[in-house]
């Protein structure tokens, strides 16, 4: 069965982000249970609750990080990593620490990262914390897991892929119309392996024979508690978290090899550099999104795939000012890794819902232990995290009619690109199959799939045009996609769907 991933919620019938009701109540009474015994990686603080805190510096580099730091101290916060890109500190701290911090002088904004408290601090872990570790490329170890909540398909030996077929890629078993062999052929496989794209998600599995020769291990890490982690095979998917797979997934549908087996990438031979973000507990928490923004700028990524929304917030709203930071924060790391030449790719969403209205939000915090969520209702100015950033690609979902998907999220300003999502109920002929844990596939749909095509478009544009910053990288798939754009009247005409177009790829 084909299942929406969740980068928010769908159709009926779609698979949540997060496990529902009293399932997900007594997981989490679960999880803080095995943090009390010590199963999950945290100090004990002495019995103390403590909560994880981003410190921003009014001066965003090295000496404001400094600063934060300083500050972070004398207030009694633990500083675990320091984001000397952004003039920022992730700390831990009891309750008061932020009212303190927010009073001294150079100190910008101080927000809460969580809001269910855990006994401690990460513990201390060698080699964490470098944001310059790994150069070239390097060996890799193998791993055997599987994930069994997700049903999975038979090998589709290349053949089928219709999504590909939409976006105008090559070398499909699909692909054999006067107008598909007609078209020029794409950058070689040696451009787009001078290429490196980041995937931020649930980890990586390298051992798949799709992904082997495409993750770089000297270019992926684990940032699943803010801190860079490059220890080999820190990137790939933890086994004791649900959803593990979806990271493998989005790998595939961007760089999956052209070998005759398996599913093909929208650009086969590109190099992936996988970043976990999805934390023991289940959370993407905006310090693990902050470290895995820098570690792929810092390692020259020239697109960095977002299929998520920050945790606990599914919305952040800027009059809250614990919310407030955290925008601040993903926002600061994002315009890094533009500056540094990355275009930033998110999903939009699948919850249907109208991004440039008023909307509710009746599941967060999403973290909490016990109680029901809040009933949030929430005007324009709230955010999700990081897709509503300036100048991130934000890409909702089609279907294999080329019709908006019944989940994607959209909005009139909102919506930069429309890629293929597929459809939830439409097995593996409607929905997109790709790669899976344990050298497996499965179909899934969903924001998340569309997001993976477009940073896969990314790569085959800066192969063709290396020269290009990312301001040029977007702009060259704005354009192809207007001349993409399908006619109707929920097509490009209102944009709310569609922002620019249809995604093509750049020839």
């Amino acid at each position: 069965m084909a299942q929406v991933h969740p980068s928010g919620t769908g159709p009926a019938r779609a698979v949540r982000r997060r496990v529902r009701g009293p399932v997900r109540a007594l997981l989490a009474m679960l999880l803080t249970a095995l943090v009390v015994g010590g199963a999950v990686p945290y100090m004990s603080g002495g019995g103390r609750s403590y909560l994880s805190y981003l410190v921003l510096a009014e001066q965003e580099d090295a000496a404001g990080a400094a600063l934060a730091g300083v500050e972070a101290r004398a207030a009694g916060g633990q500083v675990v990593q320091e984001y000397p890109q952004i003039g920022a500190v992730l700390a831990y701290a009891t309750w008061a620490f932020a009212d303190r911090v927010r009073a001294r002088p150079g100190i910008a904004a101080v927000g809460a990262t969580r809001t269910a408290p855990v006994v401690g601090p990460p513990r201390a872990l060698d080699g964490a914390g470098d944001f310059t570790a790994g150069t070239g490329r390097g060996g890799r170890s193998s791993a055997d897991r599987r994930e069994n909540s997700t049903v999975t398909v038979p090998d589709p030996v290349e053949r089928d892929a219709w999504n590909l077929t939409m976006v105008g890629a090559s070398g499909t078993g699909t692909g054999d119309s006067s107008a598909q062999q007609n078209r020029p052929a794409g950058p070689a496989p040696e451009a787009l392996r001078k290429v490196l794209v980041a995937v931020l998600d649930s980890g990586v599995d390298d051992t798949h024979p799709d992904l082997r020769a495409a993750v770089d291990p000297k270019a992926s890490a684990s940032c699943a508690d803010g801190r860079p982690d490059a220890r080999t095979g820190a990137w790939r998917p933890d086994p004791g978290v649900g959803e593990g797979g979806h990271g493998t997934h989005v790998a595939g549908i961007v760089g999956a090899a052209r070998d005759g087996h398996g599913v093909i990438g929208v650009a086969p031979g590109v190099r992936i550099a996988a970043v976990r973000l999805l934390g023991p507990l289940g959370q993407y928490y905006a310090e693990n999104i902050v470290c895995g923004m820098l570690w792929a700028a810092d390692h020259g990524a020239k697109a960095i795939n977002n299929s998520y929304f920050a945790d606990p917030w599914k919305y952040n709203c800027p009059e809250d000012r614990d919310q407030a930071a955290l925008i601040a924060a993903v926002g600061r790391a994002a315009a890094y890794a533009q500056r540094k030449g990355a275009v930033v790719v998110a999903s939009a969403g699948n919850d249907g819902q109208d991004l440039g209205a008023a909307r509710t939000d009746e599941r967060s915090p999403n973290d909490r232990v016990s109680g029901p969520a809040q009933s949030r209702y929430l005007g324009t100015e709230c955010i999700r995290l990081p897709g509503e950033l300036p100048g991130v690609v934000t890409v909702s979902a089609v279907n294999r009619d080329g019709q908006p998907s019944s989940y994607t999220n959209y909005g009139r300003g909102r919506i930069s690109l429309a890629a293929p999502g597929g459809d939830p109920d439409g097995g593996s002929q409607g929905a997109i199959v790709s790669d899976w844990p344990g050298g497996q596939y499965a179909a899934l749909a969903g924001t998340s799939m569309a997001a993976a095509h477009v940073t896969g478009a990314v790569a085959v544009a800066a192969a063709l045009h290396p020269d290009y910053d990312s301001g040029r990288l977007a702009a060259l798939l704005a354009t192809a996609a207007a001349a993409g754009c399908p006619p109707g009247p929920y097509a490009c005409g209102g944009r709310q769907f569609f922002g620019a177009g249809m995604l093509v790829l750049p020839r």
